[in-house]
């Protein structure tokens, strides 16, 4: 026990010695670094998830599996280019899979940021089961000033901001922390296709017409947890806005930010294939204004989908 706490302590001092954490005063539980201060939107999404930690973990779930599902994604590609020893935030990571799988196989230094405790316990016990010593977990808010301005190589926030009191201003705090040469994706409802025909048919017959269409609920290797956390966020969110492709960009311009790929395809860079055709300036000639309109109202045909009618962007900060 003696040794487990000094090893803890230890990994404490070191995360404290980057001299990211702006925040001295917060006080630690179970390993989590603990703020208080959460304006009421923020409480209203903190009760929500308390009761549906999302997306949660499923049953056999554990580091390689967490690597694998990463690995086929774009993910694989963006940790790629990242490489090593980075500095990387998370701003909403829930139960945390996304910063496991940047900090599994690296010495990246990864704090994970969210309002709800429960979801961050969650994230907190798995790291812990499987070896994964290189992430430090922080229950508070982007509106909060906890980190240095300009403190990261990455600032990694999908599908967050639009459940917070403002998109936009919670897009600033993440584009603030942003080192010079770092990267920032951000992962936002898109206004064209976020009411699809699966969120139409759950209003009107429930969760069991739903599990027709969408892909997650008929995938039968997912846990009950992951269901219920699923359909909870997807279905009944008590905070949601959507944004379109255009307006995001129009945020990048604001805060100097190079646009490199998307999802759908904002130019001919794969964002899969980001760490291969970063550097072919070629083909990060931008779509036309139309082409992405059309880019985004086809997403309202694929039934919801796996990324349910989410769009996302990777920039590079000038």
């Amino acid at each position: 026990m003696l040794v487990r706490v000094v090893l803890l302590l230890h990994s404490y001092t070191q995360f404290f010695k980057l001299r990211i954490i702006k925040n001295k005063n917060l006080q630690e539980f179970d390993g989590i670094l603990v703020s208080n201060k959460f304006d009421d939107v923020t409480k209203k999404v903190i009760s929500f998830y308390n009761n549906n930690p999302f997306p949660n973990y499923d049953n056999e779930d554990n580091k390689s599996t967490i690597l694998a599902k990463g690995d086929n994604s774009y993910l694989s590609s963006l940790k790629k280019l990242l490489g090593f020893n980075k500095k990387i935030l998370e701003v909403g990571c829930g139960t945390g899979q996304y910063s496991n799988y940047f900090a599994i196989g690296t010495n990246n230094h990864v704090f994970a940021l969210d309002p709800t405790y429960n979801s961050l316990k969650l994230a907190k016990d798995f790291s812990d089961k499987n070896n994964i010593k290189n992430i430090k977990y922080i229950n508070g808010s982007i509106f909060e000033d906890l980190f240095e301005k300009e403190s990261f190589d990455l600032v990694f926030c999908s599908g967050v901001l639009h459940h917070t009191k403002d998109t936009y201003l919670g897009f600033e705090k993440c584009a603030e922390l942003v080192k010079k040469n770092g990267y920032i994706l951000i992962g936002l409802y898109n206004s064209y296709s976020r009411f699809s025909l699966t969120k139409f048919f759950f209003k009107l017959f429930g969760a069991k017409a739903v599990s027709y269409f969408d892909p997650i609920l008929k995938n039968k290797k997912i846990s009950q947890a992951s269901i219920n956390a699923w359909l909870e966020d997807q279905y009944n969110h008590p905070v949601e806005r959507s944004h379109s492709i255009q307006e995001l960009l129009s945020w990048f311009k604001k805060f100097n930010i190079e646009p490199l790929s998307g999802i759908p395809n904002i130019n001919s860079v794969q964002l899969n294939k980001i760490y291969e055709q970063i550097d072919k300036k070629n083909l990060h000639k931008r779509k036309s204004k139309l082409s992405l309109i059309f880019s985004q109202i086809k997403m309202n045909f694929n039934l919801l989908g796996k990324d349910a009618a989410l769009f996302c962007i990777l920039g590079k900060k000038l």
